[in-house]
């Protein structure tokens, strides 16, 4: 049958589950887009800039399972590479589709706008093939292998591709098949996974402290139900990094925290470190996950399981599919009868009334997220931008049902507003709860604007604490370069025109807290609350980390002389004698 090159694309996201396409138009994508508006599975969200849509379709992929990003030639792209790097560094599957020059002009080199004028037209699909698993420009001889192509890795490897759709093809009608995408897993050789799960089975039955290590790979390749399954049935605890908060069952006896490294809590770091069967599912013990590389495992002991491999006495087995693998384990893993230890703290549990005094002293963090522990929800979609706000939520039992979002890794500020935009679109039943800093909310405030035009109502914490307290953290207590403008945040609703009901509210101590958070509870409407918190106040495991980010990027001589700059000088004057 024939189809529309463009048309045809359409039909494969479609299959894909997206149903929103966000972006910025310009002339290379316009035709492109004619076609979104006239499909009816497939809505187009226009961005304030191509870097908001980015993280926009990224908060949509980490709801829906797959987002898409629209772009025009040059200028778009650059504007949304750092959003589309985040999404490569973190996993998340968006498949980014840019509007360029018309064929005849690609293939002659001419000398257009949004180019370098030199001819070139690789530049960019190099700069691209950085950031993404697979890449192509579309031409009516390859359009449906190639779509298809792309398509598929971005299903097996969950990250970022990169499809060029000239402008002047995109209703060029190509002959098609009529086949469905496949969105088949490759298959693990039969023989090696028999294998691989006898050694696992008899490593867990003879293992007396068993453990599972788990990261963001679990949510990606979607086996958390498996994992929490085998825990179960062999009674085996689990820690989760903090790159992948939530995503495991908090509220399960056998949950044991968040594994930090020496900053996490003791007994985690026991479970952990001194485990004779520790078994790591997609671990990146990345600076931000291990606490600047302060993790202690016992290799000997250590088993990791990837996407597509599994390493066991430190010998690797490539080719096995990490669904199938946890499937055929659990299957044939004997039942460990082992009592449940409670390993987790509680949920937070409400705490008494404090003095009226208490209650009227300035707003702190251990105040607030005491607060929030009790305010959020199961079914929640929690948002927590990098530095104060996923440094505290990232430390605390959610709801079972919750879904966090954050993007501690690529650590981009501002991202986490754009990204409500996306989980909203992805899931607009749900409730969705942003806690954002002012330093990074400045960065891309303008997407509240899209937001309320879509008539979306989130509810939005800023945490005003007079610029970057993170770095503050770091270096720079006092100095200007980590101060920012104060804003008239609970003002900007109105800035951007918002029609709408909604809601603002001021608090700077405990009792406007209580207050706001109790007619926040049942909220209908988009609300946008300002915290004011003093700027050096954090919460504790911050503090700590950021102390061992300073003594690694700058060294433990510089860290004395830029950190304590008394004490180094009085230590250069009793040596001096």
């Amino acid at each position: 049958m024939f189809i529309e090159i463009g048309c045809y694309l359409n039909q494969r996201l479609a299959e894909l589950g997206v149903q929103h396409l966000f972006g910025v138009p310009g002339d290379f994508n316009l035709s492109y887009l004619e076609q979104v508006e006239a499909d009816a599975k497939l809505a187009f969200i226009g961005n304030c800039n191509e870097l908001n849509a980015a993280y926009a379709a990224d908060g949509y992929a980490r709801i829906n399972g797959f987002g898409a990003l629209l772009t025009t030639y040059g200028v778009g792209d650059l504007s949304a590479i750092n959003g589309v790097a985040g999404a490569y560094a973190e996993k998340v599957p968006v498949v980014v589709i840019s509007g360029i020059p018309p064929l005849h002009a690609v293939e002659q080199g001419a000398l257009l706008h949004h180019t370098l004028v030199d001819g070139n037209y690789q530049n960019i699909l190099n700069c691209m093939k950085e950031f993404s698993v697979a890449q192509t420009r579309i031409t009516p001889a390859n359009a449906a292998a190639e779509i298809d192509r792309v398509l598929r890795q971005c299903w097996i490897e969950r990250r970022p591709v990169y499809i060029q759709l000239p402008s002047d093809i995109t209703h060029v009608k190509i002959d098609v098949d009529g086949r469905t995408l496949d969105l088949s897993k490759p298959k693990s050789d039969p023989e090696v996974l028999a294998h691989v799960v006898q050694l696992l089975s008899e490593q867990i039955s003879q293992a007396k402290n068993p453990a599972l290590l788990i990261d963001h790979d679990a949510h990606t390749f979607q086996v958390t139900t498996l994992l929490g399954q085998l825990a179960e049935k062999c009674g085996i605890p689990y820690a989760c990094l903090n790159t992948t908060k939530n995503t495991m069952d908090e509220s399960s006896p056998l949950y044991a925290g968040v594994y930090v490294g020496a900053v996490g809590p003791a007994a985690t770091r026991k479970l952990i470190e001194q485990s004779d069967c520790l078994i790591g599912i997609g671990v990146r013990f990345s600076d931000v996950g291990s606490a600047y590389f302060t993790h202690r495992i016992n290799t000997d002991h250590y088993i990791e399981i990837k996407q597509y491999d599994v390493t066991i006495d430190q010998e690797n087995y490539p080719g096995i599919e990490i669904q199938e693998l946890l499937s055929n384990l659990l299957d044939q893993v004997a039942v460990r009868k082992v009592s449940k230890p409670t390993l987790a703290a509680p949920l937070a549990a409400s705490t008494p009334v404090p003095a009226e005094e208490e209650l009227k002293r300035p707003l702190t963090h251990l105040q607030l997220w005491q607060e929030v522990g009790q305010f959020l929800r199961d079914d929640d979609v929690i948002i927590g931008e990098v530095g104060t706000s996923n440094s505290a939520l990232s430390s605390m039992r959610l709801p079972k049902q919750a879904r966090y979002i954050s993007q501690p890794l690529w650590g981009s500020i501002g991202y986490t507003l754009p990204a409500l935009l996306g989980s909203m679109v992805a899931a607009p039943k749900r409730r969705h709860v942003l806690f954002i800093g002012d330093g990074s909310i400045q960065l891309t405030m303008q997407e509240l604007s899209t937001i309320i035009r879509e008539d979306l109502k989130p509810i939005i914490f800023i945490l005003n604490n007079g610029g970057y307290t993170i770095e503050r953290l770091i270096l720079g207590e006092n100095a200007k370069y980590n101060d920012v403008q104060n804003w008239k945040y609970t003002e900007m609703v109105k800035v951007f025109n918002g029609q709408g009901q909604y809601d603002t509210f001021m608090v700077e101590n405990l009792a406007e807290l209580k207050d706001t958070l109790a007619q926040l509870s049942e909220h209908p409407n988009l609300a946008v609350v300002e915290l004011k918190l003093a700027a050096m106040d954090a919460p504790s495991n911050l503090t700590k980390f950021a102390d061992l980010v300073a003594r690694y990027d700058y060294g433990d001589m510089t860290y004395q002389k830029l950190k304590h700059p008394q004490q180094d000088t009085e230590y250069k004057k009793a040596i001096a004698f």
